[in-house]
């Protein structure tokens, strides 16, 4: 995400009824340059912002819901989406910037447009470039698109297995399940981003059209974990939101 510019802004969803939840994170924005704003998921009938900064925490009202909601929705699911945890004061304990999210059974024309617009199509007539696709049990649909554009698929089934092979592997980009056997992705993320060779590669989180009531639970005890007691300051808040892109 950028600054804001011709006047949109960002918007916080699903950090509740509780205005000073959202507190916190609006002023870091403010102080960073960014206009913003707390938001419900029907205000987009009337205006589009620049992007979006959800809450998936215990405490949030829906986040899971309102993710899967913008991203299975042709009207909304370009708008970029920034997760975040904020705590029950909101505290900000996490952020967890990726390159995208596909819902899946996918799209592959629409997988197929948005890597050509962040431009990740470019240069597969030119160089062998390998995509990983990391679930538990494989993508065929991902795979048959990403082999259309000229990418070597590499499959991964467990989170392990995923660091293993990003690290002594040439991967270009990677698609990885919500929820893996062994971890969430985005503990995967924080393995990727210890090393040099991995820390920026393109990853894109696969989500299922419905998510059970378990599995959110599951999701967001997770989330607790990685965070633990957390509080990231201004600085972190902001780096992880330009890195966002």
């Amino acid at each position: 995400m950028a600054e804001t510019e011709n006047g949109r802004e960002l918007w916080i969803l699903g950090v509740g009824k509780e205005k000073d939840r959202g507190a916190v994170i609006l002023d870091y924005l403010a102080q960073g340059g960014f206009r913003a704003r707390q938001a419900a998921i029907e205000d987009l009938a009337d205006g589009r912002p620049l992007g979006i900064i959800l809450d998936i925490s215990p405490h949030a009202t829906d986040g899971w819901g309102l993710l899967l909601r913008l991203k299975a929705d042709p009207a909304t699911r370009d708008i970029p989406v920034l997760l975040v945890h904020l705590s029950e004061e909101g505290k900000v304990g996490g952020v967890f910037p990726v390159a995208g999210f596909f819902t899946l059974p996918p799209d592959n024309g629409y997988v197929a447009e948005r890597l050509a617009v962040l431009g990740l199509t470019e240069d597969t007539e030119d160089y062998d470039l390998q995509a990983l696709i990391i679930s538990r049990k494989g993508e065929e649909t991902i795979a048959r698109a990403l082999e259309q554009l000229g990418y070597e698929v590499v499959n991964a089934y467990t989170g392990k297995e995923a660091v293993a092979l990003a690290t002594t592997g040439h991967q270009y980009l990677i698609f990885c399940a919500l929820m893996l056997p062994d971890m969430v992705v985005f503990e995967l993320l924080e393995r990727l981003r210890l090393y040099p060779q991995t820390r920026n590669i393109p990853v894109f989180v696969l989500l299922k059209e419905n998510m059970k009531d378990g599995e959110r639970m599951a999701m967001s005890r997770q989330i607790e974990h990685l965070v633990r007691k957390k509080e990231l300051s201004r600085d972190e808040v902001l780096a992880n939101l330009r890195r966002r892109g």
